[in-house]
C-alpha cells in the first residue's frame, strides 16, 4: 500500500548548497539553498527568488561559488539559510567561517567547506526564479581526497530532508555505477 502526499517538494537526496558571492563593496555573502543540481554537462541550475541579496550580488558580479555543505559545519550552513543578508549586515562574518577569492571567478571560496564549484552566471529568469551557471572549476581540499579523487565518505556532504526538516549525511557506498546492472543483461 502506498500513501499519496500530493504535489510536494519531496526528493531524496536534495543537496544543501551554500552559494557565495561578493556584493558591490566586496563584502562576502552566503546563502543556503536546497533546490539545485547539475542541469547540463558543465552547468548547474538553482531555484532562487529575486529578493535574496545573494541573487542581487550575482546579477551584479556575474559570478558565484557553490560549496557543498558538510556534517562538520551544519550549524554555520543552516545559519546561512535562516538569516537574510537583507537584514544582517555581514552574516558571513557572524558565521565564523573564512574565505579566499577564487582563482577562476569573481567570487569567494569558503575555506572550511571542502568542495566548491566555481561558476559564471549564464542566465537568470526572474519569473521562474531559475539561475543557471557555467561551472568553470571544481576544487576540493586534499583532506577529502582518496587516490586523487573526491571521497564522499570523507566529504560528509549533507542533504536536506524536506519531509522531516532535517539534514542527513551522505557517503556510504552501496553499489558500483555503470557496472552492477550489467549482470541483468
Amino acid at each position: 500500500m502506498r500513501k499519496n502526499f500530493g504535489a510536494k517538494t519531496y526528493l531524496y537526496p536534495m543537496p544543501v548548497l551554500i552559494i557565495a558571492s561578493y556584493d558591490e563593496n566586496g563584502v562576502v555573502d552566503a546563502m543556503n539553498a536546497a533546490w539545485g543540481g547539475i542541469s547540463e554537462e558543465n552547468q548547474i541550475s538553482m531555484c532562487l527568488s529575486p529578493e535574496h541579496k545573494t541573487v542581487k550580488n550575482i546579477l551584479n558580479t556575474k559570478a558565484f561559488t557553490i560549496s557543498v555543505a558538510d556534517a562538520n559545519h551544519v550549524k554555520e550552513c543552516d545559519y546561512f539559510g535562516v538569516v537574510s543578508a537583507n537584514n544582517v549586515k555581514d552574516k558571513f562574518e557572524k558565521s565564523g567561517l573564512s574565505q579566499s577569492k577564487s582563482q577562476f571567478v569573481n567570487a569567494p571560496i569558503i575555506n572550511e567547506l571542502m568542495m566548491t564549484l566555481e561558476c559564471e552566471l549564464i542566465r537568470y529568469n526572474e519569473e521562474t526564479c531559475i539561475m543557471t551557471g557555467k561551472i568553470i572549476n571544481v576544487s576540493a581540499d586534499e583532506k577529502v581526497l582518496t587516490n586523487g579523487k573526491i571521497d564522499p565518505a570523507k566529504l560528509k556532504a549533507i542533504c536536506f530532508d524536506p519531509v522531516n526538516n532535517a539534514y542527513l549525511v551522505l557517503g556510504e557506498k552501496v553499489g558500483r555505477a555503470f557496472f552492477d546492472g550489467l549482470s541483468l543483461r
